[in-house]
């Protein structure tokens, strides 16, 4: 006798075909797959508004970080003595400065260069307003032979 085949319908309305590995369409699957593009569009939302990459760039924070090191930075407005940070540069627009925390106090923050021979920092600029500090850099994830906490 022939064999015998089965039909279903998927969630659009149209015949599938199941068996010969054929599977129909919509249903729990793509509600799970629905579910999960948006889970993972929310935790993308939620990890840009939290952290930020910056890439490194020059020699003055070496031998610590290295033109090249791509850092997570976490936004977060406390900021310690001795945390390496990311901040809007108090002279050119837009540009951001990694530096060292190294001394706080009334609403400022003096930020140095590990390389002193290669840093522009607060020896040239002055103290740096908190509100102007990004956040902390947390993790070194690229490159990889480098990768880990800060």
């Amino acid at each position: 006798m022939g064999q015998r085949r089965h039909s279903r319908y998927s969630a659009e309305g149209t015949k599938c075909p199941v068996g010969n590995g054929a599977r129909p369409t919509g249903g729990r699957a793509a509600g799970l797959t629905v579910g999960l593009a948006v889970g993972a569009l929310v935790a993308v939302r939620w990890a840009s508004r939290r952290f930020e990459r910056i890439t490194v760039t020059g020699a003055s924070m070496e031998p610590t970080l290295r033109a090249g090191d791509r850092l997570l930075v976490r936004r977060t407005g406390t900021v310690r003595t001795g945390d390496i940070v990311a901040a809007r540069d108090p002279r050119p627009p837009g540009r951001t400065v990694v530096k060292r925390a190294t001394s706080l106090g009334m609403g400022q923050v003096w930020l140095l260069g590990d390389n002193a021979g290669h840093s522009t920092d607060s020896r040239h600029f002055g103290p740096v307003p908190l509100s102007s500090v990004e956040g902390k850099a947390v993790y070194r994830y690229a490159p990889p032979a480098r990768a880990g906490r800060l």
